[in-house]
């Protein structure tokens, strides 16, 4: 009997890459990868990689909960995923993080840029139209997790600071500015100002790499002194910083355990963010047939280039699995002890549950008890350390501050190439556009920009017929 050279694993809705018509789409196991494959009318087969890790792929399942939903929903459902963003009622995860672009225009024109931007490219949003984005996320949150203050660049917007004034009126627990950190580096004053928003404030700084030829690539200019001063500064004011690293195969994914290990040395450094490109926006130099990378070939590597992280510590995050990776650390002086590993994963499914497999090292958990100043009580230690443990920084242990966490997060943004719609409905980063409405990261940038318009309208009507 013939038999097909692939294990059949799952059935989803994709899109084609070519036309971004919603497509039916088979997940396989094939040679320990795993595939999509689908196949459009007009622009036929397609196949994409989308894991290099069978095991972990099947696992991420075991990590679902119950969905935590906005209090307001802002579109109707009416043409079906992803073609209604706004959010839409058929979305099963609120914001856990909302991005507000204060701006269109940005300080660089980098060949890597999901937004477009450059100097010359579209407007700075007015105060009043940011307040109303600021209110939207408030009215749908009540009090947000995390607000990123973004762009183009954010810092060259003429009201900066006071958008973030305002911002730090509202009940928003973690306010964060998305930079690539020219005007920090250049302007320590600028830096000291920033640093009176704590706490509750963080930079998320554009870290790409320590190599010049990276940032040339990536960025267009050799960015290495820029980001060298700008860490000086934030370091000098122990201003809470997360680096981000946009990571493209062949180019930088051989360098991500030195950006690791430099980020432990730095005072203001609370964890790196690594993002496999998305392939929307601006992207130069960049061949989707070599160049794309996956969240598990991050993910391994992270395990292979350092001495950090094992396979146990990197666990998915179950507000959206399939996009999302974690692993936490504890900073003390010059140590540094993973935690994720402890965790027993349905702690992070029931919240009613707080249990640590301390077993496996008697020694830490010893220092954990002493650490949190619980005296003899497992039960204190545990539940202060639970609530170290989630995607967001939120630290309440008396012992310890923010200062003594260090996070790995790996963000993997879907585009047209990999869209599982799944995943999609589990999309937890979020957008609000100009028209007030609070749109996925992913969809945003295939659908949702002023350019992209136009195609979805064509979409639209197509399904309307």
């Amino acid at each position: 009997m013939p038999t097909r050279k692939y294990t059949y694993y799952d059935f989803t809705l994709s899109l084609c890459p070519e036309c971004l018509q919603r497509v039916d789409a088979k997940i396989v196991f094939e040679d320990d990868c795993v595939y999509m494959l689908k196949r459009c009318p007009e622009h036929g087969n397609s196949k994409v990689l989308i894991a290099d890790d069978v095991a972990y792929y099947k696992n991420i399942r075991n990590y679902n909960k119950p969905s935590e939903t906005p209090y307001k929903f802002n579109t109707k459902t009416h043409y079906g995923c992803p073609y209604d963003c706004g959010l839409c009622a058929d979305h099963e995860q609120h914001s856990c993080l909302t991005v507000v672009e204060i701006t269109d225009r940005c300080n660089l024109t980098c060949p890597t840029c999901y937004a477009g931007s450059s100097p010359t490219y579209g407007n700075h949003r007015t105060l009043d139209e940011v307040k109303k984005m600021l209110d939207t996320i408030v009215e749908n949150e009540r009090e947000p997790d995390v607000v990123q203050i973004s762009g183009g660049e954010p810092t060259i917007h003429p009201q900066f600071f006071e958008i973030l004034d305002y911002a730090k009126s509202l009940p928003i627990k973690h306010l964060m500015v998305n930079t690539n950190g020219i005007t920090i580096a250049k302007d320590f004053e600028f830096a000291k100002r920033l640093s009176t928003y704590t706490p509750g404030f963080e930079i998320y700084l554009q870290f790409d790499s320590l190599q010049k030829e990276v940032l040339e690539t990536m960025r267009g200019g050799n960015l290495v002194s820029i980001r060298q001063q700008a860490l000086e500064h934030l370091n000098k004011l122990n201003l809470s910083t997360t680096l981000v690293v946009t990571i493209q195969k062949n180019l930088n994914d051989h360098t991500i355990g030195e950006v690791i290990e430099f980020a432990l040395k730095q005072q203001c450094v609370r964890g790196v963010t690594l993002q496999p490109t998305q392939q929307a926006g601006r992207l130069q130099n960049f061949n989707s047939a070599t160049d794309r990378i996956t969240l598990t070939e991050v993910r391994r590597k992270i395990i292979e280039q350092t001495n950090l992280f094992k396979s146990d510590d990197l666990i998915p995050v179950p507000c959206n699995p399939d996009a999302l990776v974690m692993g936490y650390a504890l900073k003390l002086g010059t140590e540094v002890i993973p935690l994720t590993r402890y965790i027993n994963p349905a702690d992070l499914l029931d919240n009613s549950r707080n249990t640590i497999v301390y077993e496996q090292d008697q020694q830490l958990h010893a220092k954990m008890i002493n650490l949190f100043s619980t005296g003899n009580s497992v039960e204190g230690a545990t539940e202060k350390l639970h609530s170290l443990l989630c995607c967001l920084p939120n630290v309440s242990a008396p012992s310890l501050s923010y200062d003594n966490l260090f996070r790995v997060i790996i963000m993997q943004f879907i585009d047209a190439y990999n869209f599982d719609v799944r995943a999609i409905k589990k999309s937890c980063v979020h957008i609000v556009n100009k028209d007030y409405k609070i749109i996925p990261f992913e969809t945003m940038n295939l659908f949702y920009r002023d350019h992209k318009k136009v195609y979805l309208q064509e979409l639209q009507e197509k399904l309307a017929v």
